[in-house]
């Protein structure tokens, strides 16, 4: 038998790691490869050849994996360019050098690229090497899947500090805005699910182009009602010409992409220079949305879990490659789902957007179909394995 590699690429989640224990596990039970090699730091360290064994994973170490938060093969944001073969060539012989027959890559859109740019080159070249995309993003963009692993417990993150906070600020008499940044560069679930907790009064998200004046009158008009104003705002609110509300930006992140931050501290600026309220205060949960994983959904590392041993179990088929993993609800009351597959360049390289059916008029919120996607997804909490009064993690192998 040959042997299989996997990698975690783009920015990490709570629940990233199960995605890898999956396919480690699945392994294990149905050995389809001799070796399950983990390339470290994505693309980038695996053309460095930097690898570990994690065929033969204790068990408890496998339980812990899925708890920890991160990546712990570690990350990179490393893009191949379809223009020039030297990297695809480097990375073949590489594979060749450790027997590799198929490479799992457990990322998000721009991850997804990756296997589908290799896939299609390969298959033109009639290189014999297979991809695989196992999909991770809590910004829940990816095509196809009804909701990507990660997003599920950043939004139980979300809703669990927009409560607390919430009556934090209500504590006192004074008038005053709290607002929230979340994640969310180019579509606004993360912001969205922050509506489950009932607590959110304004919304603003990337969806709808940023109107300054109507978005004040409703501040004013909530301070008015109440004397206080709870808003949620996505990292990338813009306005009508593009330009991002965010304070800070940097000219991109290696794959083109503006670097967000700052669009809470924007809104600050807008309310208190237009004399609406004396104070405000802005939370900005930058990293901490994607790695607190104290609130994993039980939803979420499950299906994480399962759909990297899915990916695995269709690896089996020695002519599946260059497709992507997923989830599909299944329609009725009670939340179901089956696992899919689908050729990768359906998922990648497209947004999806929360639907414009679903956002409410003068940032007002999201309807009830919004409120039925997103609760299912928070429900239930996985059984920490504790130490020392904290979770359980596993050290990152690309810190060994």
């Amino acid at each position: 038998m040959a042997n299989c590699l996997v990698a975690q690429s783009g920015g990490p989640t709570t629940v990233i790691n199960a995605s890898l224990a999956g396919v480690v596990k699945a392994n294990q039970l149905n050995p389809v490869y001799d070796i399950v090699y983990g390339g470290l730091n994505g693309i980038e360290g695996i053309l460095q050849e930097r690898l570990v064994d994690l065929t033969h994973m204790p068990d408890m170490e496998n339980r812990i994996l899925r708890q920890t938060p991160s990546s712990a093969l570690g990350s990179c944001r490393y893009k191949l360019k379809r223009d020039d073969e030297t990297d695809y060539r480097k990375l073949v012989a590489v594979m060749d050098k450790f027997n590799i027959e198929i490479m799992f890559y457990i990322g998000g859109n721009d991850s997804m690229d990756t296997v589908d740019a290799l896939s299609q080159w390969a298959k033109k070249n009639n290189i014999a090497k297979r991809f695989v995309g196992i999909p991770k993003t809590v910004d829940n963009d990816l095509m196809v899947t009804d909701h990507c692993p990660g997003f599920a417990s950043a939004a139980k993150f979300v809703n669990d500090v927009v409560t607390s906070t919430w009556l934090d600020y209500n504590v006192y008499t004074r008038s005053e805005v709290f607002i929230l940044e979340t994640m969310g560069r180019d579509a606004g679930w993360l912001a969205g699910s922050s509506v489950i907790s009932g607590k959110v009064d304004l919304l603003v998200l990337p969806e709808e182009d940023f109107d300054q004046e109507v978005f004040l009158a409703e501040v004013k008009k909530c301070m008015e009602t109440k004397g206080k104003c709870y808003i949620v705002v996505s990292e990338g609110a813009h306005f009508a010409d593009g330009s991002y509300l965010a304070a800070g930006k940097a000219v991109n992140d290696g794959f083109g992409h503006a670097v967000l931050g700052g669009a809470g501290n924007a809104v600050k600026n807008m309310i208190l220079e237009a004399g609406i309220a004396p104070r405000a205060k802005v939370q900005d949960l930058s990293t901490a949305q994607r790695c607190a994983n104290y609130t994993q959904s039980l939803v979420d590392v499950t299906e994480a879990f399962e759909l990297g041993m899915s990916a695995h179990m269709r690896s089996a088929d020695g002519k599946f490659t260059g497709h992507v993993v997923g989830v599909q609800r299944k329609p009725g009351a009670e939340y179901d789902v089956e696992f899919i597959e689908g050729p990768a360049d359906q998922f990648a390289n497209h947004v999806k957007h929360i639907p414009a059916e679903w956002i409410l008029p003068n940032y007002a919120g999201l309807s009830q179909e919004a409120y039925d996607y997103f609760k299912p997804l928070i429900v239930g909490e996985p059984a920490l394995i504790m130490k020392d009064g904290v979770p359980a993690y596993v050290k990152p192998y690309h810190m060994k």
